[in-house]
């Protein structure tokens, strides 16, 4: 394993250390590994937090700033957040108008925000609902779920449900909103290697040079089926396609992300996106706006997915409206 650590148990704290040092406009709590904005929400605002296992980045903690999320819970590698970092996010965000919890669909991950907003509803009567983004089209049940996984549709909807809170959008309709995003979104992703967790020291699982895994978590975990290795045309079509056989997306204009895992080079994710963009155009698909690179990623992995969001006039407003992370930023 040839990593830039220091030790596999320090990845976490060192790395908000980094955080902090890099983004002195947040604020890190390094005892409950939670970051803030550093300037606290206007009172009445809807708070939104969402976290998860580090190893994602920039999701969840390079989101978090003007026209996205107030905070983000670090977990360990590949590990839920516990309660309490989500209680005490709960808490410390809150500024009168409730919050929204933001959680992937893995098993830990909506156990662990569930009791957190019990918790913080017991202790300060603060209001907390919830969405489970759930838009891999992969694989109903996996490794780590109960269901579809949740994966790119969770960057798509912090951005556009963040701004409506920014508008000032009270906690029904916030979380209206956020449900309504991620039924209109699907996924589909593949790797080309597996990802080294750092204190396993080794990959989660061996692609052997000749193959491909399609279908693949984000977490490394197996996907549809393992095939032969192809070009870069085969390989659009087939993470195009079952998202397309799952939702029509041919009624209005479309998001599109092509979103890296964390060791494939830009230049490869525009190779592919040009890919994936021709093969939209072909099915009647017409792409309003786009994002390609890194936003959820698997560690070291090499690979890639492809998200797909229905936008209407609304989505579309709030994808355009100003935004101020470490992660994502326009129009400020």
């Amino acid at each position: 394993m040839k990593k830039l650590i220091n030790a596999p148990e320090a990845v976490l704290a060192d790395a908000l250390n980094g955080v902090a040092a890099a983004h002195p406009e947040l604020k890190v709590d390094h005892v409950n590994r939670i970051i803030y904005r550093g300037t606290p929400t206007r009172k009445g605002k809807v708070a939104l937090i969402s976290g998860g296992g580090s190893g994602h980045e920039p999701l969840h903690g390079g989101f978090v700033g003007l026209g996205m999320l107030d905070a983000a819970c670090a977990g360990e590698v590949f590990t839920s957040p516990t309660p309490d970092q989500m209680q005490e996010a709960t808490k410390v965000a809150d500024s009168g108008a409730g919050v929204l919890h933001i959680v992937k669909n893995y098993t830990g991950d909506v156990m662990n925000f569930e009791m957190a907003a019990e918790m913080a509803e017991a202790e300060t009567g603060v209001k907390v609902a919830s969405v489970v983004t759930n838009d891999d089209v992969a694989v109903e049940d996996s490794t780590w779920t109960a269901g579809r996984r949740g994966v790119g549709v969770t960057v798509l909807l912090e951005k556009i449900v963040g701004a409506a809170a920014e508008e000032g959008r009270d906690l029904a309709a916030v979380t209206d909103l956020a449900t309504r995003v991620n039924a209109a979104g699907r996924s589909m992703g593949m790797a080309l290697t597996s990802c080294t967790v750092p204190s396993a020291g080794k990959p989660t699982f061996e692609i052997p040079d000749d193959m491909m895994e399609i279908g693949v978590g984000i977490h490394g975990e197996p996907g549809r089926h393992r095939v032969p290795l192809a070009g870069a045309a085969s390989i659009a079509q087939q993470l195009v396609e079952p998202i397309l056989a799952d939702l029509d997306f041919t009624k209005g204009p479309v998001i599109a992300m092509l979103n890296g895992m964390g060791g494939t080079p830009l230049i490869e994710l525009y190779l592919m996106y040009g890919e994936v963009a021709k093969l939209l155009e072909k099915a009647g698909v017409k792409i309003a706006r786009n994002l390609v690179g890194n936003y959820i990623t698997s560690l070291d992995m090499a690979g890639c997915s492809v998200t797909l969001l229905k936008a209407d006039d609304e989505f579309l407003k709030l994808w355009d409206a100003p935004v101020n992370t470490a992660g994502l930023r326009w129009g400020i």
